[in-house]
């Protein structure tokens, strides 16, 4: 059989088989329309609109003034008030909490990343008797959270001298961070070929030069998502400084969150106005790199 009998047989079985046909000969064909199904997208808009209409909420609420939230509740801004959000941002308190913040954050999304990259290094290309208890023994710490540890962690901050100070916020931070931050770690540094390890170490290069030339850039989404996380959950820690901090010039913005609203609980709109500039910048943070998140937890459960 010739080349062109086949191209010619091929388009008849196709024509055959074309979802017209098929329903004319009593085969149910699923007809996809291009948007996808309507009732996903329903649910979808659904989900978000659920997520964000709190957030949408509280940064409208600040344009607005007292007596236009007790009229009406739900209602837009009418006319606009920027007063409120002006007041905070003059205030030399919320600047204060937000230098408090920022150092806390970014002292422990060093601490995290640079402790979590070295110990999953080491129990994803070492290997050794104790490597998988080891990383058993970190998994295990994300079955303990802070809040159960509490009282006994803030009696050890307050014996290593480290109360009422950023400091007995940043170690405790670090500590609970690492198990997460390893787990995700772990799978990146272990996908890396061996033969490419190899191949390094022929042309003269060490494990210290390995790490660092190939190693940590090809695991570089998993550090991301691993200091981004650790960054969103640092800026909204509460717990820890509540116990730990006294003094209102150590405030984190969180907890200068909960002191504000109790200060000023009749001004709802002011108290709605500092909410919403406290989460912004881990609001902002997360939106712009959820992509990196997103991937990096992807590459972190296929490896």
């Amino acid at each position: 059989m010739s080349a062109a009998t086949l191209s010619v047989s091929g388009r008849r079985s196709r024509k055959n088989n074309s979802p017209r046909n098929l329903k004319k000969e009593g085969y149910r064909v699923s007809q996809k329309t291009p948007w996808g199904n309507p009732i996903v997208y329903f649910f979808s808009l659904l989900l978000v609109a659920i997520c964000v209409s709190p957030v949408l909420y509280i940064i409208f609420g600040g344009f607005r003034t007292n007596s236009q939230i007790t009229n009406d509740p739900a209602g837009w801004p009418n006319p606009w008030n920027a007063q409120n959000y002006i007041s905070v941002v003059t205030s030399s308190t919320f600047w204060i909490e937000m230098v408090n913040s920022i150092i806390v954050a970014i002292c422990t999304v060093v601490g995290v990343v640079v402790l979590a990259v070295m110990v999953s290094f080491a129990i994803s290309r070492y290997h050794f008797k104790m490597s998988k208890a080891m990383y058993s023994l970190f998994s295990a710490g994300l079955m303990f959270p802070m809040t159960v540890a509490i009282t006994p962690l803030y009696l050890m901050v307050r014996n290593l001298g480290l109360a009422n100070s950023l400091g007995g916020i940043i170690l405790p931070q670090i500590a609970f961070g690492l198990p997460q931050a390893i787990i995700i770690l772990v799978p990146f540094l272990q996908s890396i070929p061996l033969e490419l390890e190899e191949a390094c170490m022929l042309d003269g290069c060490s494990r210290l030069g390995f790490f660092w030339r190939m190693a940590l850039p090809l695991a570089m989404p998993g550090v991301a998502t691993v200091g981004i996380l650790t960054f969103v959950s640092s800026w909204n820690s509460y717990m820890l400084p509540l116990f730990v901090l006294n003094t209102e010039n150590n405030y984190t913005l969180p907890l200068g969150v909960q002191m504000f609203s109790s200060q000023h609980s009749a001004d709802t709109a002011q108290v709605l106005a500092f909410t919403s500039l406290a989460m912004l910048p881990a609001l902002i943070c997360f939106t712009i790199f959820q992509k990196k998140i997103v991937g990096g937890l992807t590459g972190a459960v296929k490896g």
